[in-house]
């Protein structure tokens, strides 16, 4: 007798056959294909929850196989699938069961039936695998809203699902859930709230825009935390996909997510590689995968140790990060914009007009060389903040809703101009040049300044994404000359070799 259920392997999901056969043999529950503990302890909560049902299978011996053999299987959500086989095979359950039914959930001892980790990815892997209907506990987590085009019957006992499954019991597959989107955000904060700093804003207006990562360094208390705090509120909602995506990583690890912004992850910087990049014995997303489709932020980002950020070089790069075990090798999506914020110098004050810096060249050297030039040259924005006087009349500035329509209809540019969901952070070069070539002048200008300044390619690339972002923010068509000089201030040309050489030859 074989029964479907569905594995998980990070976010891939993968069909599990659950084979059940009684043998001659001393009575016992034997389970085989590759189970970890937890699959392991299912033997007696099923045995438990069947007992509780009515039917006692400790009078033979009886062999369930997990397949694929050659996965290891991590998680009690196969507890249902198995209590279905052994049915099927005692006669408690005479109708046939159809390959495109999938169950999920584990059991308790009393034959409720009970919601695990990462049972969101699960459901959306069935429908990706093809199964016609899921039958799941009810996890009020769940964003029913978004799985309208999965057919999902939620059940609540063991009894509930042979019902089902006889005919006898139509259980309604949808349950009252506000909508993620109508659940109240919880950041109040404001652009309009924050005094001067209009470079800063704009910059991030830009950040936001096309997806670029930047990095703010200034004294302490010039305002740095407050920018990277506002900054989710001028970022676009995420759309139902990428919902479902956040929300399958939050499952994963077991965090709650309730609304519908893009996620915003603070790590301390005395946390470890694996809580910021994922890991353990059976890996789990870390910090960079949490801030998938938001934003990571990195305050104090120089007392972060080193091996640690130059693990941010692959998730950076290619928008996902590989975790690799002996158990297994899983690989998590990270897209995300980092939000980097240091002092200029151990003390903090280098370059202040009203405190004096007590820190020696070579201190602040090696401040700043924590943050190795590899990760540098993957930062879009660096920016320079100073203390701000706050009896100063400010200007009108804009509220970030206003702001993040400007941000909304440049994102929109970019995807009708792509063909598909992607920025000019994101999009790969050669589309970038194919769709906004420069100009001869410009090309001129850009490789004069990229020989004056000692550019990486990656530099280069990275000032060309900026102009057209910035080009785009503006609504022209083709990337502008006034564009280009702004990208290329972006990247603080004016500070002099001398400065970029303490920051580690960026």
């Amino acid at each position: 007798m074989k029964v479907c259920s569905i594995g998980l392997r990070g976010m891939e999901g993968y069909r599990v056959q659950v084979e059940v056969r009684e043998l001659p043999g001393m009575p016992s529950v034997v389970i085989v294909g590759l189970p970890d503990t937890s699959v392991k302890e299912a033997k007696e909560r099923v045995v438990a929850a069947l007992h509780a049902f009515g039917c006692d299978v400790m009078k033979q011996k009886l062999v369930i196989h997990l397949s694929p053999p050659e996965r290891k299987k991590q998680s009690p959500m196969f507890d249902l699938a198995m209590a279905i086989g052994i049915l099927k095979v005692k006669g408690k359950l005479e109708q046939p069961v159809p390959p495109h039914i999938a169950f999920l959930g584990s059991l308790s001892l009393d034959g409720a039936i009970q919601s695990v980790d990462g049972m969101l990815p699960a459901i959306l892997a069935a429908k990706k695998l093809g199964f016609e209907q899921v039958y799941a506990p009810y996890d009020p987590t769940l964003p029913l809203h978004h799985l309208q085009h999965v057919n999902c019957v939620f059940v609540q006992t063991l009894d509930e699902v042979v019902q089902c499954l006889k005919g006898q019991q139509t259980i309604s597959p949808t349950f009252h859930l506000p909508s993620v989107a109508d659940v109240p955000q919880n950041n109040h904060r404001d652009f309009q709230h924050i005094i001067g700093h209009e470079h800063a804003k704009y910059a991030l207006e830009v950040a936001a825009a096309g997806e670029h990562n930047v990095l703010m360094i200034g004294p302490p208390g010039c305002g740095k935390s407050l920018l990277a705090e506002t900054f989710p509120t001028i970022l676009p909602r995420l759309s139902h996909e990428a919902q479902l995506e956040v929300l399958s990583l939050y499952q994963l690890a077991g965090e709650p997510k309730n609304d519908s912004s893009p996620p915003f992850r603070h790590p301390h910087h005395s946390a470890s590689s694996v809580a910021l990049i994922g890991g353990g014995t059976h890996p789990k997303p870390g910090e960079v995968s949490l801030a998938h489709r938001g934003v990571l932020f990195l305050d104090e980002m120089a007392e972060f140790t080193k091996k640690t950020l130059d693990m941010l070089r692959q998730p950076l790069e290619t928008g996902k990060v590989t975790i690799s075990r002996v158990s297994s090798t899983v690989t998590y999506p990270a897209h995300f914009i980092l939000i980097g914020a240091m002092n200029p110098c151990p003390c903090g004050y280098f370059g202040s007009k009203k405190r004096y810096c007590l820190c020696s060249p070579k201190q602040i050297r090696a401040y700043r060389q924590r943050i190795s030039g590899p990760i540098y040259d993957r930062i879009d924005i660096l920016l320079s903040l100073e203390a701000v006087d706050l009896t100063q009349k400010s200007k009108q500035v804009d509220c970030s809703e206003t702001i993040r329509s400007r941000v909304e209809a440049a994102r929109l540019r970019q995807y009708e101009r792509y063909g598909e969901e992607v920025t000019n952070g994101r999009v790969p070069i050669d589309v970038l040049l194919a769709k906004s070539p420069l100009t001869k002048g410009q090309q001129q200008l850009f490789q004069h300044w990229a020989a004056t300044n000692d550019w990486s390619n990656r530099v280069q690339t990275k000032i060309i994404r900026l102009a057209r972002t910035i080009t785009d923010l503006t609504g022209a068509d083709d990337i502008t000359d006034e564009s280009l000089w702004k990208a290329m201030a972006f990247r603080r040309i004016k500070e002099g070799r001398q400065e970029r050489n303490m920051k580690g030859g960026c």
